[in-house]
């Protein structure tokens, strides 16, 4: 099955055009949009876009279905509002995330912020548009979180690791551990990238020469990562809804979030984008918005959906209505992810079931693996479809 592979993400200032209009992603400082921006950004999804948005698992909120003069006056505002970057090239590779559960000031929140900084800089590594890092915090939260280069917590300083990897760059404080991470960045360029796309877990399986101060994870007292042989806390699932460290969290489907859902919590405080479809509300007790999902056994948490038809132009059904079809048939545990091609995009991981759109009317299924996997069974009609 055909699709076309972009090899890059949306942003502010260079959109990504789909079946619904164009989209907007907003890579908000740390995660973090303070009441004032998220109301803002509200507004501009009525007014400029079609009223829904996305949780993305990089921690960004995306705006769809924008027209060119809405994307330019929706930049404007933006920009206004202190998210927007000088260049699509600095935007594109401030592609940091930080756990939302980080206090505002931390360590982990000032290392976040120096990342942010050297990675925007003009002589920064000029990493493929998907290549991330991950600033996380103890006990870890980002173990399953895409990333590239990870940064956690170890004793007084931090341990970099790149992503796949059994060994660690070690750094006494927060500035030499952003500087080891960009360092680890360049040596992932001198052979990590091809026809301008890389990631770092397929260039350690071509095993390169280490570069210098690697160490082996085993030979630090407290490594949880990666999580192959780790402690059960880095490979536990993501959180789900219910209260946090700093706040509440509620699910929403999909991570598609509508522009009433936005309004509401942006009236009940500073929120945070998460990685897991999730939005934080700090220092929230239990809100309700109509929509979001309270529960954390709730069985659309469970199922990974991308936009599908008629959003996007590759999709080949209308996986979310099946989605949500299916979810009451899940059983507990059970994993599902529905594709709109083969591509994949809503999740890169194996599910318990997947299934792949082939026709508006027929899916592929695909027992406890990815889209790439072999297929289990062929042709299916929605009303066919075994879990």
């Amino acid at each position: 099955m055909s699709y076309e592979v972009k090899g890059w993400c949306p942003g502010a200032l260079r959109p990504m055009a789909s079946g619904d209009g164009l989209v907007l992603r907003i890579r908000a400082r740390n995660g973090r949009l303070m009441p004032d921006q998220a109301q803002a950004i509200a507004d501009l999804s009525w007014s400029h876009g079609n009223g829904l948005m996305d949780l993305t698992s990089r921690a960004n909120l995306q705006l769809r279905g924008l027209t060119p003069a809405g994307h330019a006056a929706s930049v404007a505002i933006l920009a206004r509002l202190g998210l927007i970057d000088r260049d699509a090239g600095a935007e594109a590779r401030r592609n940091v995330i930080l756990s939302p559960f980080a206090p505002v000031g931390s360590a982990a929140w000032q290392l976040a912020e120096a990342m942010a900084r050297a990675m925007t800089e003009p002589e920064a590594p000029q990493v493929p548009g998907k290549f991330g890092f991950a600033v996380d915090t103890d006990p870890p939260v980002l173990a399953q979180t895409p990333s590239d280069i990870r940064l956690h917590p170890q004793g007084p300083g931090w341990l970099i690791v790149p992503d796949g990897g059994d060994w660690a760059l070690a750094a006494k404080d927060t500035h030499e551990a952003a500087a080891r991470a960009v360092d680890l960045a360049r040596w992932f360029m001198q052979g990590g990238v091809r026809d301008g796309r890389g990631r770092m877990r397929d260039y350690l399986r071509r095993a390169p020469a280490l570069p210098h101060g690697a160490l082996p994870l085993a030979s630090f007292p407290f490594s949880k990562y990666p999580c192959d042989g780790a402690t059960e806390a880095a490979c536990a699932d993501p959180p789900g809804p219910g209260p946090a460290p700093n706040g509440w969290l509620l699910g929403f489907a999909f991570g598609q979030i509508t522009a009433a859902q936005l309004a509401r919590a942006a009236a009940l405080g500073p929120l945070r984008l998460t990685p897991w479809r999730a939005l934080l509300i700090e220092g929230a007790a239990r809100p309700r918005i109509d929509g979001a999902i309270l529960k954390p056994d709730d069985p659309l948490l469970r199922i990974h959906a991308c936009t599908g038809a008629p959003g996007c132009p590759q999709a080949r059904a209308d996986v979310r209505a099946l989605a949500r079809s299916l979810a009451p048939r899940l059983a507990p545990g059970q994993s599902l992810h529905v594709s709109g091609c083969a591509k994949g995009c809503a999740y890169r991981g194996a599910a318990s079931a997947t299934l792949v759109a082939t026709t508006p009317g027929r899916f592929d299924l695909i027992r406890n693996g990815g889209t790439r996997d072999p297929v289990t069974l062929a042709g299916l009609a929605p009303d066919r479809i075994p879990l």
